[in-house]
């Protein structure tokens, strides 16, 4: 009988428990998720400026042009020095390339064939003419670092920075502070991403109407 009554009240002891657990769980079920203001800051900090909806990526952070977007992450398994490098230069030809690619439709370099439509200039030109560009393209790029024109090696001097050959034949960094040559490191990094978009869409355009750009 002693057992009896010591069984039934462990019985009612963990049905009592069981009830507590279940009106607790209920109550928390319709209770406001306390976000804290620290956590909330820390997020919207790690969002992209670019696209505010993807996370900014930690490499990109502290260099000039930096908006927060690297969707492919190549920052994560790249030299950022040497992603700057190919940015810049990248966007430099882009910038020529626009230029040249407008010039094309109006003046033709003397004993060339003219051609309204730009795209067709290479062709014109013919293939001597076009590897003879590629050649001293690339003597200009392995003697502007000392041939150091790898991703292993071209960066070797921890002080080179990305970009910097030593040409500024109109003085333009002289007497510049650290701020203003900032700003116009900027100017040139967005012209020539906005000139890299620029190229692709002319080129694009001229094979899609098959017609000259203007």
């Amino acid at each position: 009988r002693l057992l009896l009554h010591f069984s039934s009240h462990l019985k009612m002891a963990k049905f009592s428990a069981l009830s507590a657990l279940a009106l607790v769980a209920s109550t928390s079920a319709f209770a406001p998720a306390s976000v804290s203001r620290t956590n909330s800051l820390a997020l919207n900090a790690e969002m992209s400026k670019a696209v505010p909806f993807i996370k900014a990526p930690e490499g990109t952070k502290g260099w000039v042009g930096d908006v927060g977007l690297d969707p492919l992450s190549f920052s994560e398994y790249f030299d950022m020095k040497w992603l700057r490098e190919s940015e810049i230069k990248h966007g430099r030809a882009a910038m020529l390339a626009t230029v040249g690619f407008v010039m094309q439709q109006y003046w033709t370099l003397p004993g060339m064939i003219a051609v309204a439509d730009s795209n067709m200039a290479p062709t014109a030109a013919g293939p001597s003419a076009m590897l003879q560009i590629v050649c001293w393209l690339g003597v200009l790029e392995w003697w502007s670092n000392k041939g150091k024109i790898t991703m292993e090696n071209m960066f070797e001097d921890p002080d080179r920075e990305p970009g910097n050959f030593g040409f500024d034949p109109m003085g333009l960094s002289v007497g510049k502070s650290q701020e203003e040559m900032d700003e116009m490191k900027l100017k040139e990094i967005k012209n020539g991403r906005l000139a890299m978009l620029a190229i692709g869409g002319m080129i694009h355009h001229n094979w899609v109407t098959n017609s000259p750009l203007f």
